[in-house]
């Protein structure tokens, strides 16, 4: 079967594998898109330390049943249209002990830690595999990218009452922004590039700042009565937007941080704890973040094109990936199509 796989940093091209075949309670399937995620820009910059070379990237799936081996419920049938839940967890760790499936210690991510859905087939337990009779081929592609975010803003208990703000509006800072946005917060997108924004926009911000073109602190002050954001969400992955997110949260206000930082980060701590501050990592995604992103586009009509820049073929994976990697802060999502 036709691959495509980095095969060392900087390196990335189609292969070619073996069919694999479906064990018990396993399931085969097709592939109809896979989306290139940052982590898979990461592996192939030689940014990622939890890579092997070679690898086969790609988690972010949509697919059909093509067939099942033993001991797979009836419910699961060949033709069915998915997307999968990506992730292993031990069920023993202190993280899967309080059903924190997502943060597992010894979790082994499709595409990062073993090789990922970025060929025409691939293998997964049936526990992993959501099906669904609604979504599109496209759609059913989005659902985990999106649930990233849905989960940072499940971490900061948001609320009504609280006003979001959102560093960074690629595909995971459109997910907080959604969330966000659907628990009715009040929310403020923040990049430096103004097509992102014009799609936070559209995705249910009510504020937008280009801290590239505009002051942050003078904008907050004026959009939030100089009381600061309640809840921050880090989605962009920059030392200055982390520290951002601490100067400028409100009081008693929550930082949850998903972007991982190039460098090393410092800060005062005084703001830490003057403020009294929550902070804490986001990771990941739980089953019930997958359950409200599928709701949330069965019932929302959505233009795909707002968060999908360009959809290639297997051959022209690798450019896309190159081009990508010259020009980041463009890029909302790249499918590529089997």
């Amino acid at each position: 079967m036709k691959t495509i796989e980095i095969i060392q940093a900087g390196t990335i091209q189609l292969g070619e594998r073996e069919k694999p075949q479906p064990k018990a309670g396993e399931l085969l399937l097709k592939l109809k898109y896979v989306g290139f995620c940052g982590s898979d820009l990461s592996t192939y910059l030689g940014k990622n330390p939890l890579v092997k070379y070679p690898r086969i990237p790609g988690h972010e799936i949509s697919a059909v049943i093509e067939s099942k081996g033993e001991n797979v419920p009836e419910n699961f049938v060949p033709g069915q249209a998915v997307t999968v839940v990506p992730y292993t967890n031990c069920g023993q760790c202190t993280s899967c002990k309080q059903k924190r499936f997502n943060a597992c210690r010894y979790n082994e991510t499709l595409g990062v830690q073993r090789d990922g859905a970025m060929a025409e087939y691939v293998v997964v337990p049936w526990q992993k595999v959501l099906a669904d009779k609604e979504l599109t081929d496209l759609e059913l592609a989005l659902v985990e990218p999106l649930t990233v975010g849905f989960h940072a803003i499940d971490n900061g208990k948001v609320t009504d009452s609280d006003t979001v703000l959102v560093f960074g509006c690629g595909m995971i800072g459109s997910g907080a922004i959604v969330r966000a946005n659907l628990r009715g917060a009040t929310v403020i997108a923040v990049d430096i590039d103004d097509d992102k924004l014009a799609v936070a926009k559209q995705m249910g911000a009510h504020f937008t700042i280009n801290s590239l073109k505009q002051n942050l602190h003078d904008e907050l002050v004026k959009i939030t009565n100089d009381n600061g954001p309640t809840v921050v969400i880090e989605a962009a992955g920059n030392p200055i937007t982390y520290k951002q997110a601490i100067e400028e949260v409100a009081f008693a206000g929550r930082v949850v941080c998903i972007g991982y930082a190039g460098s090393e980060v410092s800060f005062a701590t005084k703001l830490w704890v003057q403020k009294e501050l929550e902070i804490m990592g986001s990771r990941n995604a739980n089953p019930s973040d997958f359950d409200a992103v599928m709701k949330y586009l069965r019932v929302n009509e959505i233009d795909e094109s707002l968060l999908v820049s360009e959809i290639v073929e297997p051959e022209d994976a690798p450019e896309a990936m190159k081009n990508w990697a010259e020009a980041p802060g463009k890029v909302m999502k790249i499918l590529v199509r089997f």
